[in-house]
């Protein structure tokens, strides 16, 4: 940048500034501190994302307008953040968002603020009217997330996650690291991903009721707080450390779709099928004969789909596994028996940057259950749902647990995939000195950051111990669940009535959301059904 073109920009900068003064607005309420706020980009492997908000300070309960520009010359391709210097770079994005802060404890104990943003086709001021967009390749949809990695000092928890889990999940977030620069202040590397909601790209789903009047779905809930306007209770409690039912532990369930604002302008019907699914399924659990394959808990859940969250969650023995940021969600009946879908609940993937050990609260241990959660912590908040206490006590649940996971070593959680994938998201992060920048703007090694029980010197270390972390953590699972009894053939827990595990076209490519052509459905029996869609 020339110096008259740097002199111009610090002037208006310093000009901005004193408007803002002059209207309360602090510098430190635009420009929330990192540790350095002169680092600049030059040129970056990842894409850049401009945030300029317009002269308002960021929220978190309401959204404000802002304006976002990516950057992205297409991936092995340099990208420049003096975008004077480079004009002709590849323009991914250029438009309105409806920006607000996002997060529990990854907002309130990182100096690093994750944010959410919807695009806009304009101000939320004139309207706000959502745009669905195409963001680094990802389905369109309108609903973002950028997650700030602070607690997670290698930066990679999430992504490697999804990643490794993806092929055995009918959706699994797909995400692009990135570096952010806010109202000209650079502000390190995020990770832009797709949040787990509604969208044609992401669960697929209808509105309830769309399917001819079928409010058997299409829902979307997730198990965490009772910290929104409205949201379901449970009917039933979990047992406490003594091993005793305690009512003053309570399981909440947040509507996500349809959303608590949505649910104010449909028919109470709408909650009142949701609640009851939900009642549905956990009443079942509470029967004598639960695990009967007709009336039992196996009529309301996809079973392997609840199988593969176990092993996820248990795999990263993630602290918030079934009892936070746990998502939900089922296909009416009416459409699934239309559209070759399974109308049961199942799961899919959020949230995972203090997993894999890097929690106080299990330190470097190895050899414990997430599940076991209520037996081993004394708090009377957040526990783990009843219900897989249940799931665990079935003798053919646990056998197929021991069968999908020697499934998982076979492949993507073998040992050299899950060291490749590893080592492949490092080298996008260290290759062109994001890592690097992140750091200078943010210091986060040399010091105890919630919620690590350790202090490490550089991103290396980081990386060093969390492949040593997962290798024991593996040593563990294989231990316990590649048993030979556990891997002895068992009987399909699914054989009498069949769940449909995915769906792909002739050539193998995914078809979750397809409407029109040839699909091939394979189920949990090993059985295929070719369906011609219309």
């Amino acid at each position: 940048m020339s110096t008259m073109k740097r002199t111009i920009t610090l002037t208006l900068t310093a000009l901005c500034c004193m408007a803002l003064h002059a209207q309360g607005v602090s510098i430190d309420e635009l420009y929330p501190p990192t540790n350095n706020r002169e680092v600049k980009i030059g040129s970056t492997n990842l894409p850049i994302v401009f945030i300029n908000t317009l002269g308002s300070v960021i929220e978190r309960e309401e959204r404000i307008t802002a304006r976002m520009k990516i950057i992205h010359n297409g991936d092995g391709n340099m990208n420049h953040g003096d975008t004077i210097a480079y004009p002709a770079q590849t323009v991914d994005y250029d438009g309105y968002i409806g920006l607000k802060y996002r997060g529990n404890t990854s907002f309130e104990k990182s100096d690093k603020k994750p944010y959410g943003f919807k695009t806009l086709k304009q101000r939320l001021e004139d309207g706000g009217k959502k745009a669905k967009v195409s963001l680094l390749g990802m389905g369109k949809d309108n609903d973002w997330v950028l997650l700030a990695p602070f607690a997670d000092k290698s930066m990679i928890r999430d992504v490697l996650t999804f990643e490794l889990a993806r092929p055995f999940f009918a959706y699994v977030p797909h995400s692009r690291f990135c570096e952010v620069m806010l109202n000209g202040v650079y502000y390190g590397v995020f990770i832009l991903t797709e949040r787990p909601g509604k969208g044609k790209y992401r669960l697929n789903l209808n509105d309830p009721g769309e399917d001819g009047g079928d409010l058997t779905g299409d829902f979307h809930v997730e198990i965490d707080r009772n910290d929104e306007e409205i949201y379901y209770t449970s009917t039933y409690h979990p047992k406490n450390i003594f091993g005793n039912t305690d009512n003053s532990l309570n399981i909440y369930y947040q509507y996500d779709s349809p959303d608590p604002d949505d649910l104010k302008e449909m028919p109470a019907e709408v909650r009142e099928s949701i609640d009851n699914a939900i009642f549905e399924m956990e009443t079942a659990f509470t029967r004598t004969d639960y695990t009967d394959p007709d009336n039992g808990y196996r009529r309301y859940i996809n079973v392997t789909s609840f199988i593969d969250y176990l092993l996820t969650t248990e795999f990263t023995l993630n602290i918030d596994g079934y009892r936070l940021s746990t998502h939900l969600y089922k296909y009416s009946v009416t459409r699934a028996e239309r559209e070759g879908l399974d109308h049961r609940w199942q799961t899919t993937l959020w949230d995972y940057n203090i997993a894999y050990g890097n929690d106080i609260a299990y330190g470097n241990n190895v050899d414990i259950w997430q599940y076991d959660y209520n037996k081993i912590n004394v708090k009377k908040a957040q526990a783990v749902p009843f219900w897989w206490e249940k799931l665990l006590a079935d003798p053919s649940f646990t056998q197929a647990v021991s069968q999908r996971w020697k499934e998982y070593r076979a492949s993507s959680f073998s040992d050299k995939n899950i060291d490749s994938a590893i080592d492949s998201l490092c080298a996008t992060l260290t290759a062109c000195g994001a890592e690097a920048r992140n750091e200078v703007a943010w210091k986060i090694y040399g010091r105890r950051i919630w919620p690590s029980y350790t202090t490490i010197t550089d991103h290396a270390e980081e990386i060093g111990n969390l492949k040593a972390w997962i290798k024991r953590r593996v040593a563990f699972l294989d231990k316990s669940l590649l048993s030979t009894t556990a891997t002895e053939a068992c009987r399909d827990i699914n054989a009498d009535k069949p769940a449909a595990v995915s769906r792909h076209t002739p050539d193998g490519r995914r078809a979750n959301n397809m409407t029109k052509g040839l699909v091939i459905t394979r189920y949990s029996d090993g059985s295929a059904k070719k369906t011609v869609l219309h």
